[in-house]
């Protein structure tokens, strides 16, 4: 069975900071990414790993993709938190190589999510 598990979201103080691990299990990945989606929002693409790394220009300087292979696990290290940033944060992950993607669809194994909330 795959799996994506996602950990280590909670509540934080503006400026503050907070790393998410998503350990996948059953198979080994292509690119990994990580979406967000705030409350009545739709999901938004924040960053993916896949050889090279990119971030959406929301994150970019504040967060960091980086993936541990030999544990199947990608993570986000997110830094100087805003409140916009609340959200459930979600991780995603391709089959095969080949490249990252900004699009959701494009993706065939998501977790279940975790909630990250910032106070201001």
């Amino acid at each position: 069975q795959v799996q994506l598990v996602e950990s280590g979201g909670g509540l934080v103080q503006a400026g503050g900071s907070l790393r998410l691990p998503c350990a996948g299990s059953g198979r080994t990945f292509g690119t990994m990414a990580w979406f967000r989606q705030a409350p009545g929002k739709e999901r938004q693409f924040v960053s993916w790993s896949g050889g090279r790394t990119l971030c959406a220009a929301s994150v970019k300087g504040r967060f960091t993709i980086f993936r541990d292979n030999g544990k199947n696990t990608v993570y986000l290290q997110m830094n100087s938190l805003k409140p916009e940033d609340t959200a459930v944060y979600y991780c995603a992950a391709r089959r095969t190589p080949g490249g990252g993607s900004t699009l959701e669809w494009e993706y065939d194994y998501w977790g279940q999510g975790t909630q990250v909330t910032v106070s201001s």
